[in-house]
């Protein structure tokens, strides 16, 4: 490399060679196109990706074959076709239209050229008229001018691909061995993005890897916590490692805005959304979905912002994310959208529709999947003399395995439990005057035979539902409901007592200031969090119990987020308020462990875990003999107290000798001080103020003089 020539060295030289530095514009000066004179870039990264940026080539450029070929005087009337086609899926700029004439016959030769203002025009163009049928004769073949590129690049002859020699990859999952069994966190703040251990022994966070300008916009786990996704102009990237966080994978989409994982982690969905060139069209969309090891694009969805609109009247133009929503488990095998009165539902083994067509459900309004099984619920609304209804329908056979019709229906939402046990549908419906709402949910029991539904009214059916939420794994639920400021939370279990097939309620607590529920992932107790207008209200409940184990109040909090294992809860005040910016670290049972502060402060997610590995059944041999395989683990703690017990004990002791070192200094000093005093008590050499009298000394002092010249006329009068 290069020797770095310092500023006093260049003006040593310039003044050897009689050379005046101020006459030069050392910012004009520019380095040879691809040469560093040996000195490397501190932003080679930044460089690497704006590349991809730039390599856009003919990108707005399409090729459309099998026009027709006609003669000169036919000329004008065949482009004003194509012309017509075509601008109705972009603004095709001036000149942008050229259909080659064959100098000799003086007719088209049966292809042309259009360019669009933007590439995301010219793909969608190319997605909406490959195909065309112009006529019987003449069916459009489009392509990228790009592509024929690509295309006229390809040898005659074939050549068997490079085999490249196997390298192992570093093991992604090595923070789940973490001796101390320590769950991590990723918090972003300014410009930095950090990822930490959650020490709760120690009673703080333990830096695992920091990056300042990781990521354009957020930070986003994997589901099972594998990677960690970052998002920029150019597209989106993940990271990982053993040791510290490497880039694994990048996935070019430009001016990316949400990305989205597969449950099994397979795959990754990017959005953008484009506006066009005409102001009165709608927003371009973009997804991509791509293999998220392989960084290979499977599939690709373009159109405009109403095709992807939610809801089945058409009437709604905003896109909902996600746009796609995966069925539940590891496998990843499908996933599906809603759209007007229809759901598409894909197979990832082709990426096609199942049986190449979608289920047609007349003015569908929402749908959800089943976490664990192939299972859609689908919410249809009232229409004409039809009830709502919600249908149950089995994937791939679209086969309906049950429905309830349901009337003088608001609003309706559907909850499904974790497990996928049970199905909760919250119906709001109109009363018989049609002036006002009442509210109660629809409970199906999906594992039980020809899925019963239960019917269950609150108390007071006027109350106002503010919340809802299945306890993780298990048999309850919890809803907030009533009016603010005090509503009321009722717990309620879909057993009851020796039968298992009837919901009963638990207990109800009155006047709680709570507008949200937090379960721990592993059930049994729950957070009642008053967010927004009641400042932070947190209350930590043991539902086996029915017992507050704590209060307490994290001040304009604005999230609540329980860790992977249900041990430890963070909260935290984003920079959505401008003051009191970081987060709080608290056990399950309500005590602070510790308080962290930071400024700009935006993100803060925990690192989710897999799926265990261990049955259900070793998992409640674990929990029956809890107490011999915590006796090591009490003993660590014990040591950690007594370590902290140690580092306290040696703090106190610092600032006791602190405070004796700076005693002892101004002592030092009196003393030094001490002819000074007596000198300036006369003589007196007693410090003791019980020693002396008092005497007040009466002193004149002239504050100011002023001089004024009096005319002599005026005096003699």
């Amino acid at each position: 490399m290069s020797e770095v020539v310092s500023m006093e060295e260049i003006r040593a030289i310039s003044e050897r060679l009689g050379v005046d530095l101020t006459q030069i514009d050392l910012d004009s000066i520019h380095l040879p196109p691809g040469d560093d004179l040996g000195i490397p870039s501190d932003d080679e990264d930044l460089l690497e990706e704006d590349a991809l940026e730039e390599d856009q080539g003919f990108g707005n450029i399409l090729v459309v074959d099998n026009l027709p070929v006609v003669p000169k005087e036919k000329y004008e009337k065949l482009e004003g076709v194509v012309r017509k086609i075509y601008s109705q899926l972009g603004v095709i700029k001036e000149g942008g239209l050229y259909m080659p004439v064959d100098p000799e016959t003086q007719k088209t030769l049966g292809y042309c050229f259009i360019e669009y203002n933007t590439p995301q025009e010219a793909e969608l163009s190319k997605e909406k008229t490959h195909g065309y049928k112009l006529d019987r004769s003449h069916i459009f073949a489009v392509n990228m001018f790009e592509d024929i590129e690509k295309f006229l690049k390809v040898p005659d002859e074939w050549a068997p691909p490079e085999i490249k020699p196997y390298v192992p990859g570093e093991m992604l999952l090595k923070w789940l061995t973490d001796e101390k069994a320590r769950d991590q966190y990723v918090i972003r703040s300014g410009g930095d993005t950090e990822v930490l251990w959650n020490d709760a022994r120690q009673m703080k966070p333990e830096l695992v890897y920091k990056r300042p300008y990781w990521t354009e916009s957020f930070v986003q786990w994997s589901p099972m916590g594998t990677y960690l996704a970052t998002v920029h102009r150019q597209g989106a990237a993940i990271w990982g490692g053993a040791t510290t966080f490497n880039r694994l994978m990048r996935y070019a989409h430009p001016q990316v805005k949400l990305i989205d994982f597969s449950p099994g982690e397979r795959y990754l969905v990017t959005y953008s959304s484009h506006e066009p060139s005409n102001p009165r069209d709608t927003h371009r969309v973009v997804l991509n979905i791509f293999d998220v090891r392989t960084g290979k694009v499977m599939r690709d969805f373009k159109g405009s912002a109403d095709e992807f609109a939610v809801g089945g009247t058409g009437g709604v133009t905003g896109v909902s994310w996600p746009v796609f929503r995966w069925s539940g488990g590891k496998e990843d095998k499908y996933f599906a959208r809603i759209g007007k009165n229809v759901i598409s539902v894909y197979e990832t083994e082709t990426f096609s529709l199942i049986d190449k067509k979608s289920i047609k459900v007349e003015n569908v309004m929402d749908f959800s999947w089943s976490p664990t099984d192939p299972i859609l619920s689908l919410f249809v609304p009232e229409c004409g003399n039809q009830p709502a209804r919600v249908s149950l329908v089995q994937i791939p056979s679209k086969e309906e395995l049950r429905q309830k019709n349901l009337f003088s229906v608001s609003d309706c939402k559907m909850y499904w439990q974790s497990n996928g046990d049970y199905l909760a549908v919250k119906v709001d419906r109109y009363t018989k005057t049609k002036k006002s709402t009442y509210t109660g949910f629809e409970l199906f029991r999906i594992k039980e035979r020809d899925i019963p539904i239960e019917v269950l009214e609150l108390d007071n059916k006027n109350d106002k539902i503010i919340a809802f939420a299945w306890e993780p794994k298990g048999h309850r639920f919890a809803v907030i409901h009533g009016d603010n400021p005090r509503p009321d939370v009722s717990f309620y279990s879909m057993r009851s007592g020796t039968n298992t097939g009837r919901v009963s309620k638990l207990t109800t607590l009155k006047g709680k200031q709570a507008n949200a529920l937090y379960w721990s992932p592993g059930g049994r107790f729950i957070i009642l969090a008053g967010m927004k207008g009641f400042n932070g209200q947190l209350e930590f409940f043991d539902v086996d119990e029915l017992d507050t184990m704590a209060s307490a109040e994290h001040f304009m909090a604005t999230d609540v987020e329980w860790d992977p294992t249900g041990r430890y809860v963070a909260t935290a005040v984003t920079s959505v308020h401008e003051m009191e910016n970081g987060f709080n670290i608290w056990s399950f049972n309500g005590k602070l462990l510790y308080r962290i502060l930071k400024d700009h402060f935006f993100q803060f997610l925990w690192r989710p875990r897999p799926p265990s590995f261990l049955s259900k059944e070793k998992e409640e041999e674990i929990a029956k003999n809890l107490k011999k395989y915590s006796k090591k683990y009490e003993a660590e703690d014990q040591d950690v107290s007594l370590l902290l017990s140690e580092q306290d004990r040696e703090k106190r002791k610092k600032l006791k000798e602190e405070w004796e070192a700076w005693i002892n200094e101004w002592k030092q000093l009196h003393e030094e001080e001490k002819m000074e005093r007596e000198k300036l008590r006369d003589g007196e050499a007693s410090d003791e103020e019980e020693e002396y009298q008092a005497k007040e000394v009466e002193v004149e002092e002239i504050l100011k003089v002023d001089e004024e010249v009096i005319p002599f006329e005026e005096s003699q009068q």
